[in-house]
Parts: C-alpha cells; sequence; structure tokens
C-alpha cells in the first residue's frame, strides 16, 4: 500500500499532471519534497513511495536524495542550519565560524540540540562566497540565507527561532 499516495493523492495528482503520461520519473524532485515537508525528512517508506508514483527504483530516488543537501534520508532538528565551508568561504573564516558556533551552542557538527530544535551542518557552496560566514536555516517550510555573520549574530537568529518554538508551545 502506498502510505504517501494515500494521505496526498489530491496533490500528487497535480503533481503528475505537470508532467507528461510518460514521464512521470520527472516528479521525483517535488514529491521527495511532499514527503519530507510532512515527515521532516525522507523515510525508506517514502522512497519506496515515490518510486512506485514514479516507475523508478528506489535507488533512482535514493540517488537524487543523496544528490541535493536540500533532502534529508534521516530525521533531524526542526531547524537545520547548514554553515557553507567552501574553499572562498573557508577563507574568509567559515570553518572557525561554524567550529565556534557549535561550540557555543554545545553540540557537534551534525548534532543537534537536546531540545530536539537546531542542527547544525556543514555544506559545500550556498552562493554566497562574497558575504562569508553564510549560512541558511532550514525549517517550517523555508529557506532563509544569512550572510556576512558573526557568531554573535548567528547565536541571535538561533534565540530568535526558539523564541518562535516557545510561543508556539505556549498559544
Amino acid at each position: 500500500m502506498n502510505e504517501l499516495l494515500t494521505k496526498n493523492q489530491a496533490e500528487i495528482s497535480n503533481i503528475l499532471a505537470k508532467y507528461p503520461a510518460d514521464r512521470h520519473r520527472s516528479a521525483v524532485m517535488p514529491l521527495l519534497y511532499l514527503a519530507q515537508r510532512q515527515n521532516g525528512y525522507v523515510s525508506r517508506q517514502s522512497v519506496e513511495d515515490i518510486a512506485e508514483i514514479c516507475e523508478i527504483t528506489p535507488t533512482e530516488v535514493v540517488s537524487v536524495v543523496g544528490f541535493y543537501t536540500l533532502f534529508y534520508d534521516e530525521p533531524a532538528g526542526r531547524y537545520r542550519i547548514q554553515v557553507c565551508t567552501d574553499m572562498p568561504c573557508a577563507l574568509q573564516g567559515a570553518e572557525d565560524f561554524l567550529k565556534n558556533l557549535c561550540q557555543n551552542v554545545g553540540i557537534k557538527i551534525g548534532e543537534t540540540t537536546a531540545d530536539g530544535l537546531i542542527t547544525i551542518e556543514e555544506v559545500k557552496c550556498l552562493a554566497g562566497c562574497h558575504r562569508a560566514p553564510v549560512f541558511q536555516v532550514q525549517g517550517d517550510g523555508d529557506i532563509v540565507y544569512h550572510e556576512n555573520q558573526s557568531v554573535k549574530s548567528a547565536l541571535k537568529v538561533i534565540d530568535d527561532l526558539r523564541d518562535k518554538a516557545a510561543g508556539e508551545v505556549k498559544k
């Protein structure tokens, strides 16, 4: 039974309608986005469901997940803070920024805070080399870029995310 299709039949029909009937494989990325939006990551079951819908192998679906940094195959924090450490950014202090940010938050690169809210990751190329250190925050269906950062300004972003989450709990 295709769980993704059962829960999202109308939305999946709309996605597939954008592609020729013999080209359903082209819908892989929007379907991955749909699955991830629901679960926070792309589960093994979602991979199999998408493969079935697109009439391709699960390996082909996993290859897309593995290639793009916007798709995840494991659960993490509600907010993923991705810091670019590619060479141009590294030359502007991004590696030290990332290390110091993690120390201040109390986690290691790739880890999630105890409250399950923040995961800090290292990525390559966010296309903001000229404004490094740069990071993007992914969460709540959004991607927000933060350029010309210091550890202090990044900690403020994290505090704001925590305040937002706490405000939602109080409502």
